[in-house]
């Protein structure tokens, strides 16, 4: 395992990082997601990331409780606030209510005493960015959170938060984290170059765009049993990579990936790995083989000959 600062930080992560999104407390039973868990860690990962809204609070307990059986100083833990978790008109968003609520609930779901990293898990237009930034430093003084991030944010708003912090002597936001992948790269226009300028990195979400960049799915085929396509509850984020243009930049990324003798995974996960100012790919996994079989990506090197042929494939129409 390779592992990469976050940011301008001190903080090393492993370049592959285990996510929680639509599985632990969710589709994948307890037991499976703890042996991931343990797979993730005993293969180098060090990065474990969780949101207080996956499953209702279900995944950080699962998370928490797999963690549990390692010195807390080993590894770098994640979570995130933002969407709603009850019915009440405060149950929602980046105020100071909600996010000193939700922090102390997911240390208790985690069972630890703080968290390496929290991030804002969307912009919230309906709170001022100080009272955020604030409520964030004051639990960073408190020894609750080690870092700050944001997740999905624009490069304007990312400016602005920075902006705020210097202004008024807080903790800066030190990473980002948003969907990027072969077929989802928005954030090279301006969130990467925004990013770089001000000394934050990125921890991507989705880096083979939910399975389509394993090539498991087939055009006018049905889902393979047990993939996230298959499961009504899930499908929804997968399908919307269902595009002509994908299928056809898949199959011929499948063939280039043959030539190599990679798995598609892992060439996908090699691609994001190395663009600019990726700190680390969040990866999901239902079995520990999916571990074993993505970390592989962490030790291959992509010629700049290949880097270019994978470009024109997705410059393609």
């Amino acid at each position: 395992m390779k592992y990469r600062k976050v940011g301008r930080t001190g903080l090393n992560v492993s370049v592959l990082s285990l996510g929680s999104w639509l599985t632990y407390g969710n589709t994948t039973d307890s037991e499976t997601a703890t042996a991931v868990i343990h797979a993730a860690y005993a293969a180098g990962i060090n990065s474990f990331d969780t949101a207080n809204v996956y499953a209702r609070g279900e995944a950080e307990k699962v998370v928490g409780q797999a963690l549990a059986a390692y010195p807390r100083e080993s590894y770098v833990l994640a979570t995130k606030a933002f969407w709603p978790m009850g019915e009440g008109v405060n149950d929602k968003g980046l105020s100071r209510k909600h996010v000193f609520e939700q922090v102390h609930a997911s240390l208790r779901r985690l069972g630890t005493d703080y968290v390496d990293i929290f991030y804002c898990h969307r912009f919230d237009p309906q709170t001022p960015i100080y009272e955020t930034l604030r409520t964030i430093d004051d639990l960073i003084r408190q020894g609750k959170i080690l870092y700050a991030g944001v997740s999905e944010w624009t490069a304007t708003q990312i400016t602005e938060a920075l902006g705020l912090a210097d202004k008024y002597l807080l903790d800066r936001i030190v990473v980002n984290q948003p969907a990027y992948n072969m077929l989802s790269r928005y954030i090279e226009d301006e969130v990467v170059p925004t990013c770089e300028k001000h000394g934050l990195s990125q921890i991507v979400f989705s880096p083979l765009a939910q399975g389509m960049l394993t090539g498991k799915y087939q055009k006018d085929q049905p889902a393979p049993h047990g993939s996230r396509a298959s499961d009504p509850r899930t499908a929804p984020f997968v399908e919307r990579y269902f595009t002509e243009a994908n299928f056809a930049k898949v199959e011929k990324l499948k063939t280039l990936a043959g030539e190599l003798s990679l798995p598609l995974s892992n060439l996908s996960l090699a691609w994001v790995l190395a663009q600019p100012n990726i700190t680390s790919a969040i990866i999901g996994a239902s079995r520990p083989e999916q571990v074993l079989e993505n970390v592989k990506a962490a030790d291959v090197r992509l010629s700049q000959d290949v880097v270019e042929e994978i470009e024109d494939i997705l410059d393609g129409e």
